[in-house]
């Protein structure tokens, strides 16, 4: 196994822990979760360019590295649902989950027909707001919860993460459209 897959499964085994450290309440949990967060995005990014570089890109890695960022990200989105963090969090699940099931029967229908579809450039812009928007929402929960911001502050910090949220979630939809419109073939069969 490649260094780029080895990278993918230490993201798939540091989601669950993620989620661990987000939800249970002790001292500086966000920020513990945020750390492992920033760990885990970074093993995405790093595996994507020693893959291209080095040209090490298997199908492996092209169906469990899509599989590794969602389970980290809807591990994070999950758990402010859970916590009660961010507005409208229950449709923004609803979204992202309808979006990741259509492209994975997509992604499936291709495979059947012997054909590996990578992500695109919006299904990766997606994954950056997405990462973006939960590494700042932990970032913040975790530095109103140290008590140093008025409560004016922390509306409008709360504020900036919904919209980052929602963005994540819009950023979803088109990538998810722009998905479904590139593969159309594979419905006509």
């Amino acid at each position: 196994m490649n260094l780029p897959n080895k990278l993918t499964i230490v993201r798939i085994i540091l989601a669950p822990l993620f989620l661990v450290l987000l939800v249970i309440n002790f001292p500086h949990h966000y920020l513990a979760a945020m750390i492992v967060f920033i760990v885990a995005s970074l093993t995405d990014m790093l595996d994507g360019k020693i893959a291209r570089k080095y040209n090490l890109i298997t199908n492996f890695g092209k169906f469990m590295d899509p599989l590794a960022d969602k389970m980290l990200v809807h591990a994070a989105f999950i758990g402010f649902l859970y916590l009660g963090i961010g507005r409208g969090m229950l449709w923004i699940n609803f979204i992202l989950l309808t979006r990741e099931f259509l492209v994975t029967s997509v992604r499936y229908m291709a495979a059947t027909n012997g054909k590996v579809v990578a992500a695109d450039i919006w299904g990766k812009m997606k994954t950056v707001v997405q990462m973006a928007a939960v590494i700042s929402t932990l970032f913040f929960e975790w530095l109103i919860g140290l008590g140093f911001v008025s409560d004016g502050v922390a509306f409008g910090l709360r504020i900036f993460d919904d919209v980052l949220l929602w963005a994540a979630a819009v950023l979803s939809v088109i990538s998810g459209a722009n998905y479904l419109i590139k593969n159309k073939e594979f419905f006509a069969k």
